[in-house]
């Protein structure tokens, strides 16, 4: 069958069936609601084994190609209906927010909608030059770290009211966090949430007049439809068993999950088509669209679609103009002016997409074929597959794909990139390049004339003063421990950021210090190789001789012993310093300034203890891109080296197995009797250090100098091993996978935690989640020996559960306690009993 007749049998299907049907039928769910609910929304299934259905929407264009006049209709009538809420008055004043990736055209929509509104759309892609306004986690959408980065710093600071758009509004966390991190920083009266359909359950429908009341702000709601989801027991093994299935089975090309058509498959053409987009107008609402911008836009797009219409085959049909990831809105808007331009031809809109669907080729179901390709826009987040979704067997003439410049790449054009799965099932497709928006870098901010010399012991820390210098301010006068319980629940409620405070050191038991000491003596061998290797490989390819600056205060004791190795095999005497980095905040700007002010840049490396997901890798490398513009200080390298890269996020480390690192067993008895870093406006100033304590009266019970000494013992024996250890990985493919960060979104997803900052993976960070955090359950891979056995007598401790998992990429899982609040229900639905 022609993918012409396949299209149109799908159609004549389509008039009868819901596309939802496949999947009520064989898992017994069931979609209830609005009678509008079934027409705007079909149902697939996750490949993920423990949540089993997906929403799929008609109207979005993400998923499902639809009429660009449909997709943005929706849009606009939800901006109108903002509009009459809120009156003519404050609707001049507000401000439309949009999520990323799937509501980023959604959003900008409904700012058309609502009249002269700016809309700013949230995204994982960080920018240079561009600082952060703010940020969000939302692992759920397969695009975990999202950035605010307006190009005006003041777009998200008025008062008028904020417009947040997403296309589903199911449990409202992210959207109610959101608003909650935002209401600290830009406070305001009004808020008005909007959303294509509302499936919360009723124990959520009544949290939005709550967290209004909490905010003291009013928060409106505005939707489509709105309807729930219920689903029987049993679904999640259904699911599973219906994935694992279909996915095994499936061989015809337009059905199988591979997406790849075979290799004797007919291609069709490829060719560039230009759009001339004008110069100064931004691709989207990344950093911001302005009502200025809007009118420019709309002037050019009709010559824009004129183009595009020339460019088509003859006698062309059926034209889909495909978008890219969180490229939308730029993409429909043209859709949509080809539309109005062409007569005859019928136009559809979807775009590609991060998110792993199951497709099954039945007119009852939503996602009917899948194409896959590599990602080509060099994702902060590493390498990764990426969809399009009901693209094959659809009967497409031509196919326009439109992608901005920064995803133009080679990778785009490779044998196996988006164009060429493209034309292996359309007969012609077109390649439209919209240019990425590049802000203009904003002046160098005044900076202090002089910074405060390095902070040593023994006035600071236990180490001698020649093993480290930090670059921090000493607040062991002022008190900032609090319970770990109370902490957890004020940073999960967004009222605290982590580094504001810190948790109350603890004190091991003899029976867990004869643990550590234990595991020292067993793996103080393994941990001098690993020192040796990671060392090698610095001098040979970044530096004869290096500055380390460790991120404190993980990376501090292998920052010493690399220092201490350096010494023992070549008479090197390397500057070691100690710096603070904040997940969220980025890395200390003046301890860089000092760094700058004092040694080459470029021979600067960053030394941390381990990886376990790469969220510091990700942070460090933006945090320096950021740094660069604001300051003009270039040549700092973001490559971390660490002892250990089980999350496969960096390609200068001593081994990639995740093994008990002995250091991470204790909290600052084993580094330097420092604590965490601490980041908090009152008492950290922007001409300061970020801060950290000295607890100095612990120093009956540091070990600091033990765990270096036992380690650096071992150095002459392991020489000739390490030799050979770091010839082999100097000649080994150690291009960074980030296998780490795709288990944790799993994780995440699997256990229904929906948030990746609560899963902590290896063991060096379980073990920090037992110390510091309010533990759920710690995942122990089946098997796994003495490197857990003092994390399970935390557990025991605690009162944690351990479950044994097979195929765990990790020694282990350490997994924070979602949503915690004391006394309340926690993800399984039992109260929390710690």
């Amino acid at each position: 069958m022609t993918d012409r007749a396949h299209a149109e049998g799908h159609a004549e299907e389509r008039a009868g069936a819901w596309s939802g049907s496949w999947v009520a039928e064989r898992l017994g769910v069931e979609l209830t609601g609005d009678e509008a609910l079934t027409g705007l929304l079909g149902l697939a299934l996750r490949r993920n084994p423990k949540r089993a259905h997906l929403l799929v929407s008609n109207v979005l264009g993400k998923h499902v190609p639809q009429s660009p006049s449909v997709v943005y209709g929706h849009g606009v009538a939800l901006g109108r209906r903002v509009r009459d809420l809120l009156g003519a008055k404050a609707a001049g004043r507000a401000v439309v927010l949009g999520y990323a990736e799937t509501a980023t055209g959604l959003g900008h929509s409904v700012a058309d909608g609502l009249g002269p509104a700016p809309y700013l759309h949230s995204t994982r892609r960080p920018v240079t030059g561009v600082a952060r306004a703010g940020g969000f986690e939302e692992s759920h959408s397969h695009a975990t770290s999202h950035l605010l980065l307006p190009e005006d710093p003041g777009l998200l600071a008025g008062d008028g009211p904020l417009v947040l758009v997403d296309d589903e509004f199911s449990t409202g966390n992210t959207v109610l966090n959101t608003v909650r991190a935002l209401h600290e920083r830009y406070p305001r009266k009004r808020y008005v949430v909007v959303a294509l359909v509302d499936m919360r359950s009723p124990a959520d429908a009544g949290r939005l007049d709550d967290f209004a009341r909490e905010i003291g702000a009013r928060v409106d709601l505005v939707t489509t439809a709105s309807g729930t989801v219920r689903l029987p027991p049993g679904v999640l093994e259904k699911g599973q068993e219906l994935v694992a299935r279909h996915e095994t089975a499936a061989t015809d090309p337009l059905t199988d999950p591979s997406g790849r058509a075979p290799a004797a498959a007919a291609s069709g053409t490829v060719r560039r088509v230009e759009l001339h987009w004008p110069h100064d107008v931004p691709d989207g609402g990344r950093h911001g669209f302005t009502a200025a911008h809007r009118a420019r836009l709309e002037a050019a797009l009709p010559a824009m679609a004129a183009r595009i219409a020339e460019a088509l085959p003859a006698g062309a049909r059926r034209v889909l103009v495909l978008g890219f990831e969180e490229l939308m809105y730029a993409p429909l808007r043209l859709a949509r002016a080809l539309e109005q331009t062409v007569g005859g031809v019928a136009v559809r809109y979807s775009t590609t997409t991060r998110s792993p669907v199951l497709a099954v080729d039945d007119p009852g179901y939503a996602i009917r074929t899948r194409l896959v390709f590599p990602a080509h826009d060099d994702p902060a987040d590493g390498p990764g597959e990426r969809y399009a979704y009901n693209v094959a067997g659809a009967g497409f003439d031509a196919v326009v794909a439109v992608v901005d410049s920064a995803a133009d790449t080679p990778a785009l054009h490779a044998p196996d990139g988006l164009p060429a799965r493209l034309a292996a099932h359309v007969p012609h497709v077109l390649l439209a390049v919209v240019p990425s928006y590049v802000p203009t870098a904003p002046h160098a901010p005044e900076r202090p004339s002089m910074l405060p010399e390095p902070l040593r012991g023994p006035d600071f820390s236990s180490y001698a003063p020649d093993e480290v210098g930090w670059l921090l301010q000493d607040l062991s006068d002022v008190t900032l421990e609090a319970p770990t319980e109370e902490r957890e629940e004020a940073i999960q409620r967004g009222g605290a950021h982590y580094a504001e405070s810190l948790p109350v050191e603890y004190q091991p038991s003899e029976q867990y210090q004869e643990l550590f000491h234990a595991a020292l003596e067993t793996s103080a061998a393994r941990l001098a190789r690993a020192v040796g290797a990671v060392t090698e490989i610095v001098l040979a390819e970044r530096s004869p001789r290096p500055v380390l600056v460790s991120l404190a205060r993980a990376g501090t004791p292998v920052g010493v012993l690399m220092r201490r190795w350096a010494r023992f095999r070549h008479g090197l005497d390397l500057p070691h310093y100690a710096v603070s980095i904040v997940r969220g905040r980025g890395i200390d700007a003046n301890a860089l300034r000092w760094l700058a002010g004092h040694h080459d840049p470029a021979d600067v490396v960053f030394v941390d203890g381990w990886t376990g997901k790469g969220a510091i890798t990700r942070e460090l490398a933006a945090a320096l891109r950021a740094f660069e513009d604001s300051d003009g200080i270039t040549g700092f390298d973001p490559e971390i080296a660490v002892l250990a890269d089980p999350g496969s996020c960096v390609r200068t480390y001593g081994t990639r197995d995740d093994f008990l690192i002995p250091s991470a067993c204790l909290n600052s008895t084993v580094s330097g009797l420092i604590s965490r870093t601490v980041l908090r406006a009152d008492l950290v100033g922007p001409h300061d250090f970020h801060g950290a304590k000295f607890y100095r009266e612990l120093a009956g019970a540091d070990l600091s100098p033990a765990f270096l000494d036992a380690v650096s013992a071992r150095f002459p024996e392991v020489t000739d091993t390490v030799d050979a250890q770091a010839k082999d990985l100097l000649s080994a493919d150690r291009t960074p996978t980030w296998e780490g960060w795709a288990a944790v979104e799993r994780i995440s997803e699997e256990y229904g935690i929906h948030d990746v900052n609560l899963v902590k993976p290896g063991v060096g960070e379980t073990t920090r989640v037992m110390l510091r955090r309010v533990p759920w359950k710690v995942l122990a891979r089946a098997g796994a020996g003495a490197d857990l056995d003092h994390v399970r007598l935390l557990a025991e401790q605690r009162g944690v559960p351990v479950e044994e998992v097979a195929d765990l990429p990790y020694t282990c899982v350490g997994l924070i306690h979602p949503q915690y609040t004391r006394g309340a229900t926690g993800a399984d639905g039992k109260a929390v009993t710690l």
